[in-house]
C-alpha cells in the first residue's frame, strides 16, 4: 500500500467519524430529524412540515 492510499483512508475515517460524532450529538439534543430544520420540534416525520 502506498502512503497516499494510507493518508486516503485516514481522511476519509476521520470524515466518517466525525458524521457519527455529529449525529449522536444532535440525538443526546433531542433532534428526531437530524439535518432538518424542525428537528427539534416536530414529531419524526419531517416531510409532514413541507
Amino acid at each position: 500500500m502506498k502512503p497516499i492510499d494510507i493518508i486516503i483512508i485516514l481522511a476519509l475515517a476521520a470524515i466518517a467519524l466525525g458524521i457519527i460524532l455529529y449525529i449522536r450529538k444532535e440525538k443526546k439534543k433531542g433532534s428526531k430529524c437530524v439535518g432538518c430544520p424542525y428537528g427539534k420540534s416536530c414529531s419524526g416525520n419531517c416531510s409532514e412540515k413541507k
